[in-house]
């Protein structure tokens, strides 16, 4: 095992790529060493690390983007600390130091034979940071594929390296069901021959994509690739023919799949870029005919969006949900936000937003999808709205819905 203690300091700050990327054998390292090193904090988004679900070190403090994968036993606990900012501007926190940034923990692939490494399927916000970064200490993954989008690393940056052969860790895989299929059904209505798509992860998204098949000439320009997009562009559907910039290429900043994908990104015309450029607004500005697709946890009447808290707790994240969304929006072709009409029990289209906090503005959602259709809301009064959006709740909670409504406006 590699001994941090002579590259960490206590006090230090240190971040770690996400998911896939995770450089899992020394964030290990950090939590078995950092009682004997002292007080360290540490910034991380989505994880899979099963460690960072128990009960941390007194001398580690873990902050985020959000409460992805296993960092939602953090936030049940109280343990994790958000920073709730657009994902654009993650580049900026670590230019500034508001983020943590002394020391870095990368997983890169093998150096080439120019002597640089990659970040391989994990440039997002690790290219920006590392800019920024003292001391970066490397994981060199024999597995790990070279990628290109993102300046290498030269090797004599690192300060240390350990070396393993490990396979990059899949997605937990939750296969969609007849609900996600039936709201996939009408996203697809809404996406046009041509336009460029954004799309997240999960049951949902991966029904939507596969329900994009019959669409010609796609282009794709999102914050993450998956298993869903490695079959739109082996079908055909995705060829970015059609985009304004980056014409050919499919663009993202990191890969959350299988192990198959991840071992055939090099029969994809893929670049991995930095957060700084998948999520800028400028650029995504350049996209007129951007749709970008997003889930959520509740939606209201007004069209207010609401994707972190659930149930009292945080369990979400703004993401590049706000970004995408309003570029969509302002500039692009449409801004689409699908969700199931039921979740425990209760609709998910509310009079009030439970969870308090709105991560997306009613301004910058065009429609909203459910299994029951799709409420257009662009360019839709207020007056109109609830009617619309209620149209698309579980009905056995639309009445309720609209006596909400009337009485707000009295």
């Amino acid at each position: 095992m590699i001994d941090l203690s002579g590259h960490v300091r206590p006090g230090d700050g240190i971040w770690w790529g996400q998911a896939a990327a995770e450089a899992t054998p020394l964030v290990d390292a950090l939590l078995d060493q950092v009682a004997g090193i002292g007080p360290c904090r540490a910034f991380c988004g989505l994880t899979w690390n099963r460690r960072l679900a128990r009960e941390l070190p007194a001398e580690l403090s873990i902050v985020s983007y959000g409460a992805m994968g296993e960092l939602r036993a953090l936030s049940r606990a109280g343990l994790l600390d958000i920073v709730p900012g657009h994902y654009s501007t993650l580049p900026r926190l670590f230019a500034e130091g508001v983020l943590p940034r002394d020391v870095g923990l990368v997983q890169v692939s093998p150096p080439g034979p120019d002597g640089m490494c990659t970040l391989g399927i994990g440039a997002d916000y690790a290219a920006d940071a590392l800019r920024h970064t003292r001391t970066l200490i490397g994981e060199i993954n024999r597995r790990m594929p070279a990628t290109t989008g993102t300046p290498g690393i030269p090797i004599d940056r690192f300060a240390a390296v350990i070396e393993s052969d490990r396979p990059l860790p899949a997605a937990p895989v939750q296969p969609p069901d007849a609900v996600d299929e039936a709201i996939a059904g009408h996203v697809a209505g809404l996406v046009a021959d041509g336009d460029t798509i954004q799309v997240g992860i999960g049951a949902l998204p991966t029904a939507i994509l596969d329900g994009l098949t019959g669409h010609r000439d796609l282009g794709f320009h999102s914050g993450l690739l998956t298993d869903g997009v490695l079959r739109l562009v082996e079908k055909g559907v995705i060829t970015g023919r059609r985009k304004e910039i980056d014409q050919g290429l499919v663009v993202t900043g990191t890969a959350i799949g299988s192990a198959d994908l991840y071992d055939r990104l090099g029969t994809v015309p893929v670049e991995f870029r930095p957060a700084s450029y998948t999520h800028d607004p400028r650029v995504l500005s350049r996209f007129g005919r951007l749709v970008s697709i997003n889930s959520a946890f509740e939606v209201d009447l007004t069209g207010q969006v609401g994707a972190e808290v659930a149930g009292g707790r945080y369990l979400g994240g703004i993401g590049g949900q706000a970004d995408f969304s309003g570029a969509a929006a302002r500039t692009g072709a449409r801004s689409i936000i699908a969700l199931r009409a039921r979740a425990g029990g209760e609709s998910t289209v509310v009079a009030a937003l439970r969870g308090g906090v709105v991560t997306t503005a009613r301004a910058d959602v065009d429609v909203v999808v459910t299994e029951y259709g799709a409420a257009h809301l662009r360019g839709c009064p207020l007056s109109e709205r609830a009617a619309r959006l209620a149209a698309i709740a579980a009905p056995e909670h639309r009445d309720t819905l609209l006596h909400a409504a009337r009485k707000d406006e009295r």
